[in-house]
């Protein structure tokens, strides 16, 4: 269940953030071991700001678009890197965008191609099967 967050709050612990995402705190801190996070410490306590937040959001959703940790962390360093300018950061963005569609499309013609491969399989086992065999098959099936 995602927890909505308080618009005005300014700092998270990694329980909060967890819940509101609906992820593992370990998930959380294996971000952090790749550099694509960076919460501040008080004592052994993690403090996430609103940058962090944010972050792990886009991690997230690289996440769920097919995009690596690398090329997460990719982005994220031509946006540090930006100085308020973020066309490069945004071209590099769109490339991988559209590679990414290149190869979801490509994956759904070879989708495709295996179910219909898989209908003609089945047609040859049930042309190949005895009157019985089929019936018997098909109560099995129905249940």
């Amino acid at each position: 269940m995602t927890v909505m967050p308080d618009q005005r709050q300014q700092t998270w612990t990694i329980n909060e953030l967890s819940r509101e995402f609906d992820i593992t705190p370990r998930s959380i801190r294996f971000y952090e071991a790749e550099g694509l996070l960076a919460p501040a410490r008080d004592g052994q306590k993690r403090i996430y700001a609103r940058k962090d937040r944010v972050r792990l959001k886009l991690i997230l959703r690289g996440k769920r678009l097919g995009f690596s940790l690398a090329e997460t962390r990719e982005l994220f360093e031509l946006y540090d890197e930006s100085n308020g300018n973020n066309d490069r950061q945004l071209s590099v963005m769109i490339r991988k965008v559209r590679e990414r569609q290149a190869a979801l499309q490509q994956q759904l013609v070879d989708l495709r191609i295996v179910q219909e491969e898989l209908r003609n399989a089945e047609e040859r086992c049930w042309n190949s099967m005895s009157d019985t065999g089929q019936q018997r098959l098909r109560q099995e099936l129905d249940n």
